[in-house]
């Protein structure tokens, strides 16, 4: 039997809503783990007592990232209009959504990270963005990264495919803390910061704080989506590299 890609409860008499990638140790970004998350929170974004909602991730790591067989031609553009649903759903999320990483957090899991509200990373994680190794690059990264540190820091990440660590994430404003258990310090911060708060006044909160971002990231991401599908994948290179990485071999750029 296969397991359900999301494991979904409450805590607190409902004040926090847990939802955990549950396919590891990968935990792909699927269409079916998009779908779930999606569904879960449009399930429980109305909900009046809600404080909070705490991402996590089944097993040693938290995502490699998304499925590179859905980024082929065929089917990125349901991809990427799938995952960029989720990821404005994710931002404009009414209470505080907290992300709790371990392990490689990488790609379209990065991505999925990054649309979070505050990000707790343990310092040994490895986060990267590692698609222009494949020859395509990362749509809602690209929006979302400059927003959380400036134009130059998010360019060297997303043209040089490297990781960094949570330590590393964190002094760069990427993660709001490095822990060593990043789920525990989501949980203290949920008990000590949200949880005595007013549930309705939280929301305002968020909104009123989250106003000109959400707005910002959720125009560029239209944009960027076109460029994606419109100019990138009609490229020799980056159809190509995707089907390397699928083959297992270098890719082979004609630079076009």
């Amino acid at each position: 039997m296969v397991a359900e890609p999301l494991k979904i409860w409450s805590e607190s008499e409902g004040r926090l809503l847990r939802l955990r990638l549950n396919r590891p140790k990968a935990n792909l970004i699927d269409a079916a783990m998009i779908a779930a998350l999606d569904a879960a929170l449009a399930g429980h974004e109305r909900d009046d007592g809600l404080g909070a909602v705490l991402l996590d991730a089944e097993g040693p790591h938290f995502s490699f990232g998304a499925s590179v067989e859905e980024h082929l031609p065929e089917q990125c553009a349901a991809m990427l209009a799938g995952l960029h649903a989720l990821v404005a759903r994710m931002i404009e999320f009414p209470v505080p959504l907290l992300v709790a990483v371990r392990g490689q957090c990488l790609g379209g899991g990065l991505e999925v990270a990054l649309a979070g509200h505050l990000l707790f990373a343990a310092p040994d994680a490895a986060l990267g963005q590692p698609e222009m190794k494949l020859g395509v690059f990362a749509p809602a990264a690209s929006c979302l990264l400059p927003e959380l540190v400036g134009p130059q820091r998010a360019l060297d990440l997303l043209v040089s495919g490297r990781s960094i660590t949570g330590a590393e994430a964190a002094a760069m404003g990427i993660a709001s803390e490095a822990a060593a258990d990043p789920e525990r310090a989501a949980l203290a911060y949920f008990e000590e910061h949200l949880k005595p708060k007013s549930a309705s006044s939280l929301r305002y909160a968020v909104k009123a704080a989250r106003l000109d971002y959400v707005a910002r990231v959720k125009d560029k991401i239209r944009t960027v989506e076109r460029l994606y599908l419109e100019e990138l994948m009609v490229t020799h290179d980056a159809v190509a590299g995707l089907e390397a990485f699928i083959a297992k071999r270098p890719p082979q750029w004609l630079h076009r």
